[in-house]
């Protein structure tokens, strides 16, 4: 079986401290890959920056230079760490025949690659990098991602444990993926909806070799915000539910009010009407804020923004005039 051309995607947000030595490592994966059979001669490693602020894109640029198998990709701004990989894959969908994404942070073990395209070479399409153990995350790191991963499922979004953005995808997935329109992009929750045979690939994760994590507690749980509105419907329907089961609870104290007023036993207590004020109004409020998550996703998807643009291009030359070419650019890039 002929070794199929691979690229391997990694998005960049402010990664100068690491990415000379992240570019050293997978151009040396690389060379093992293509070694093994696993990977063409014109295989590639596709840098994408992410509007970083520091030299990240001159880096980028540098090893372009100095290296064959490194290109890379510019946006015009930030657009956050989803749309710069799904740019990146975008990019390449109609130059690779297969492709592995991954973080510059060099946490995710590259050499558990060799496993993926095995499993690839034997029919997936798609091979999750999974999370084997932790031991090199904080106890608050560690329970609050597993935390993420159950409230995911728990509200009705489909994701595979303790998997992040570290995935092997065929050509045939990418271009599959590539019909998803939605601007609101969670790649953890769209992929599995793809459907092709999938494998998993279990490893452990490594500390970051530098610099400091791009997801503290904030963006986490904006992170999971996202995920599941955008994935799913069920937080709206608990808010039905509550709804229901406060309508039930209104209607006993309606009833437990009349026994008391005929009987004769009636009590005036501000506290109780207090409390239900509060709690009502909060609920109304927490519920209001839910429906508007929803509404604001809509309110964006309508307006069909594109979800990135591109600012440069660094590949082979016929590929770089190819993609930089206006009557091209829709068609190779996916900016729409």
């Amino acid at each position: 079986m002929e070794p199929d051309r691979l690229f391997i995607v990694v998005p960049c947000y402010n990664e100068q401290e690491v990415l000379r030595e992240t570019a050293r490592r997978l151009v040396e994966r690389l060379g093992i890959l293509r070694d093994k059979g696993l990977a063409a001669a014109s295989s590639r490693i596709l840098f994408v920056d992410d509007g970083s602020g520091d030299a990240t894109w001159e880096m980028i640029e540098a090893l372009h230079g100095d290296h064959a198998e490194i290109q890379g990709l510019k946006l015009s701004r930030n657009r956050g760490h989803q749309n710069a990989l799904f740019a990146g894959l975008m990019a390449v969908r109609h130059l690779a025949d297969v492709t592995i994404s991954m973080d510059a942070d060099l946490q995710d073990d590259i050499a558990a690659m060799d496993a993926m395209l095995e499993k690839y070479r034997s029919g997936a399409d798609i091979v999750y990098g999974v999370r084997d153990r932790r031991k090199t995350d904080s106890f608050f790191k560690r329970a609050t991602a597993q935390s993420f991963y159950k409230l995911m499922g728990r509200m009705g979004a489909e994701t595979v444990y303790n998997h992040a953005d570290y995935r092997l995808m065929s050509a045939r997935a990418l271009a599959a993926l590539s019909s998803f329109s939605e601007v609101n992009l969670f790649l953890r929750g769209l992929v599995p909806m793809v459907g092709y045979p999938s494998e998993i690939v279990f490893y452990e994760r490594g500390e970051r070799f530098a610099g400091k994590s791009k997801y503290p507690l904030g963006k986490m749980l904006h992170f999971a915000t996202e995920g599941v509105t955008s994935l799913s419907v069920r937080p709206i329907r608990m808010i039905t539910t509550l709804g229901f089961l406060i309508f039930f609870v209104s209607i006993a104290t309606i009833v437990y009010s009349l026994v008391r007023y005929f009987t004769g036993q009636t009590i005036t207590g501000w506290t109780t009407t207090v409390l239900s004020v509060w709690a009502i109004g909060g609920l109304i409020m927490i519920s209001l804020g839910v429906i508007g998550e929803y509404i604001g996703k809509i309110y964006l998807e309508s307006k069909h923004r594109p979800r990135f643009l591109i600012d440069t291009y660094l590949g082979d030359e016929d590929e770089t005039a190819d993609c930089t070419d206006p009557a091209n650019a829709a068609a190779r890039m996916e900016t729409v």
